[in-house]
Parts: structure tokens; sequence; C-alpha cells
């Protein structure tokens, strides 16, 4: 696998998330529950919570593994649930964290599992935005990032399950 071409140095990722916590924090409160959509998303979930943590929003901590790639460069066209929310949610703010938006899919289906969890309100928060030639079923509260529409790695996003633990954002072309 030839290396990527670095788009965003880990410097840029870190000023990006806490840019964007400064943003969330005011909608949010501590009894938030933060939805993190597994597996990518882990990476800017964990570094998310913890700059919202320093600007004194401590929120739960949940998740919800999510399957629409596999090892695919292309989505399968539909979402499996492979392991449900833990928390309750009933009454509260959710804050869905993931990693990248590309067709929506999944961040569409996180949305309505926390809004028939009986979630009070549920915010979207993702990294990468990727431009999609054709609506999407959802549009994210939160972006930190409008990434070009290159196939991305790092920061939690893969190539058939490699380089997700790369601390920068890259492209493989």
């Amino acid at each position: 696998m030839a290396d990527p071409v670095v788009l965003l140095s880990e410097e840029e990722v870190a000023r990006r998330v806490a840019a964007l916590a400064a943003q969330i924090a005011p909608a949010i409160d501590d009894d938030t529950v933060a939805v993190c959509l597994l597996t990518g998303g882990l990476w800017f979930a964990s570094d998310l919570t913890r700059a919202l943590s320093r600007l004194g929003r401590h929120v739960r901590f949940d998740a919800l593994w999510l399957a629409s790639y596999g090892d695919e460069r292309a989505s399968l066209g539909r979402c499996e649930v492979r392991a449900d929310l833990q928390r309750p949610l009933s009454g509260r703010t959710a804050l869905i964290i993931d990693d990248v938006i590309d067709t929506g899919l999944s961040l569409s289906e996180a949305s309505r599992l926390v809004r028939d969890a009986g979630a009070a309100r549920a915010f979207t928060a993702v990294f990468a935005s990727k431009p999609w030639p054709t609506p999407r079923a959802i549009v994210p509260d939160f972006v930190a990032w409008e990434a070009p529409a290159r196939y991305l790695v790092g920061y939690g996003m893969d190539a058939a399950g490699a380089l997700r633990g790369l601390p920068y954002i890259g492209a493989l072309d």
C-alpha cells in the first residue's frame, strides 16, 4: 500500500477539534450523551469529548456500532447495527459523533436510532464532510473540516481496516 498524501497534519486536526468543541459546548449540557459511531468515530470522539471537558462540558459516553462499508471503498447501501446503545437517552440530548460523512447512511441511521431511544434532541458532529453529488439523507450540525472528494485515511478512516491509527488525515488516490 502506498503512503498517503498528508492533507491535514496532526496539529491541524487538533486545532480543528478544539474549535469544533468551542462551537458545540454552548449547545449541550453535562447530561448530554456523546454517541460514538464505531469503529471510525472512536478517534474523533475521544479527542472531542476531552476537548469538551476542557471547556467544562463533561458529557456521558455511549457507542453505536454500525457497518455500511465492510472492507469496501464504497457503501454497501445498507446499514447494519452490530451493537446498540447501552445508556438510556430518554429526555436527554444526544451528540452523535463520527469521523466522516460520505453518503450519510450511517449518520442518518444513528440519528433515527437515537430519536427512537427517546432523545429529546439529537445533534450530529463529524470531523470530515466529503462532497456528495446528490443530496444526503442528513446534514451534520457540526463539521470540523470540509474534505475534498478523495479517499481519506487516518484519524479513524481506513483502507480495508488499515491506516485508521494515523494521527493525521491523508488521501489514497
